[in-house]
Formats: C-alpha cells, structure tokens, sequence
C-alpha cells in the first residue's frame, strides 16, 4: 500500500488526475506501479487500477493475473473492480471508501466492492481499510491544493 500511495502523491503538486494509486504484487514482486492521469490522457479508463493491470499483463505477458493481489488507495470504483474481476485477481486491498471520495465531490457510483462482488458471484477476496489514516491524508491533501477540482 505504500507504493500506491507514493504513486498517487506523484499527482499532488500537478495533477496528471485524481489522488489515487496502485500496486500489483504477485509472490511479494511488485509487478506494476500506477497513478490516475485520467487528466494529463484525456481518458476517463485512466484510473490508477485500470493502468496497473494493463502494465502487470505487459511484464507477465498475459491477461490473466491470477496469485495477484491489488493494492488501491482507494476502493475501487464499478469500472476498476469489473477489470479486477476480469483480470482474475486474488485479492483487492484498499485503504478509503468510494464514499470518502464521493464526499469531495468525485463522480462515483457508490457501489460497494463487496456488493459488486456478490452481486456478480465473483469470487476475489477484498480486505479495506488498510492504512486509511494515511490515504485520507492524502485525500485531505488533494482537497487544500485542489480545491473543488474533481471530476
């Protein structure tokens, strides 16, 4: 989780996108570091998780991530979780709720990744909370120098 985070705080200063990063690992490996710059692309599947499952199957060569687990400073939203669940992906790992950021003005769809999860018998295990103290930090962060600027 603290490479995500250190990854997001990349987009403080001059934002590339929102305040958000992640981390795949794979048997203690980290295999790919992502930020959101849905900005900086002008392109809304820029999300920091989206990134970083297209780099992992970049390094591994393959589209299928099973014995990953993906770290996310915050719970992913519908888009980030489908591409998880697609990836196959053992586990998401998560430190703000979608509805921290949706308290700040982010347009999210307020679905829990539990929910999506059993909604869609998908089977990844998801574990939240993870350093919150410190991704809502960033979040707080985000909301001094960028006040307002969501999207």
């Amino acid at each position: 989780m603290s490479r995500a985070l250190a990854e997001a705080r990349r987009n403080l200063r001059r934002p590339a996108g929102g305040p958000f990063g992640a981390c795949i690992v794979r048997g203690g490996e980290v295999i790919a570091v992502a930020r959101n710059t849905v900005l900086s692309h002008h392109d809304p599947t820029r999300h920091a998780e989206v990134s970083a499952i297209r780099l992992a199957a970049r390094r591994l060569g393959r589209h299928e991530l099973s014995g990953c687990t993906i770290y996310s400073t915050t719970e992913p939203c519908p888009m980030c979780f489908a591409a998880i669940h697609w990836a196959g992906i053992d586990a998401v790992v998560y430190g703000t709720r979608i509805a921290d950021v949706a308290r700040l003005g982010f347009r999210e769809l307020t679905i829990s990744n539990r929910t999506m999860r059993r909604l869609g018998g998908g089977t990844v295990r998801i574990v939240g909370g993870v350093l919150r103290a410190e991704c809502l930090a960033l979040l707080r962060e985000w909301e001094t120098l960028h006040p307002g600027m969501t999207y």
